[in-house]
């Protein structure tokens, strides 16, 4: 990596945020891709993997310095859809076992759907909506690991620890997600309070996943198990659903929060017992 006159990791990260969340807001707010037939707001990802390209080629910064490494990609991209998939067999196990408990006869469903704060939006079975679920979140994976775990732990760590690299992304990644109850709350759709409320929890949940898909990157020194495990936990929600006499996936936050729980203290325990700390995070 090829360090600038006066580097300032803190303000290159912070500029490169802002460009992609404007980009962001702009599709979440005026666009709205995710509402339409795509199901997904990818415009600005596109735009973010670009400007991942031109940071990286800016710092001279190769592939497998921000995780993108071709050693051992198929094992870690199998761990970390391993680990997605132990969680949810955990979390949907348990929530059928309540649904059953109340009298609710749930069964499990296959279609796509569109997550959002409101519910999620949509019941599409043609093939095409699946292959754009997938071809969606590989995008999303792509983009948002490569610019929060990849770029944005390289640049920090320039200056300061590992530790401290993950608590700035991972604030950033919580910030990443109010788009949706700015949204909801520029709508009409929730009341200030509701939003502030939403707003919060949704940067605690999201910045204490932002901190275990750091740890993944430690652990295995590349991207590809926090994509692997990024990508399930996203693709999972959009298309396996659990459908009750009282509704439709009532439970999903609650689903949500306890399998990022549980997959994030294995992250713990594993990065704690690998002694992956005296380790360099990007191994290619």
């Amino acid at each position: 990596m090829k360090e600038k006159q006066y580097f300032n990791p803190v303000q290159f990260i912070l500029i490169i945020y802002l460009a992609c969340f404007s980009f962001r807001m702009v599709e979440y707010l005026l666009i709205r891709t995710d509402q339409s037939f795509f199901g997904e707001a990818f415009i600005h990802k596109l735009i973010g993997i670009f400007v991942l390209v031109l940071a990286a080629r800016f710092f001279s910064i190769r592939r497998s310095e921000i995780g993108f490494t071709s050693k051992f990609a198929m094992k870690n991209s199998f761990y970390g859809l391993l680990l997605g998939f132990v969680v949810y067999i955990i979390t949907y196990g348990s929530e059928f076992l309540i649904q059953f408990s109340r009298g609710n006869i749930p069964s499990l469903q296959i279609y796509v759907t569109s997550y959002a704060i409101s519910g999620n939006q949509g019941k599409q079975t043609a093939f095409i909506f699946f292959a754009l679920c997938v071809i969606g979140n590989i995008i999303n994976v792509i983009m948002e690991e490569g610019i929060f775990r990849g770029l944005f732990i390289k640049l920090g760590q320039t200056r300061y620890s590992f530790i401290a690299a993950t608590i700035f992304s991972s604030v950033l990644f919580g910030l990443w997600h109010v788009a949706a109850p700015v949204r909801s709350l520029l709508d009409g759709e929730m009341s200030s309070g509701g939003a502030a409320v939403y707003a919060l929890m949704l940067i605690l949940t999201t910045g204490i996943v932002g901190v275990k898909f750091c740890l993944l990157t430690k652990i295995t020194g590349s991207l590809w198990m926090s994509m692997a495990d990024h990508f399930f936990n996203n693709t999972i929600i959009n298309i396996l659903h659990i459908v009750s006499l009282s509704g439709v996936d009532e439970l999903q936050i609650i689903r949500i929060s306890i399998a990022q729980a549980i997959s994030f203290l294995i992250a713990l325990f594993i990065y704690w017992k690998s002694r992956a700390h005296s380790k360099s995070t990007f191994r290619g």
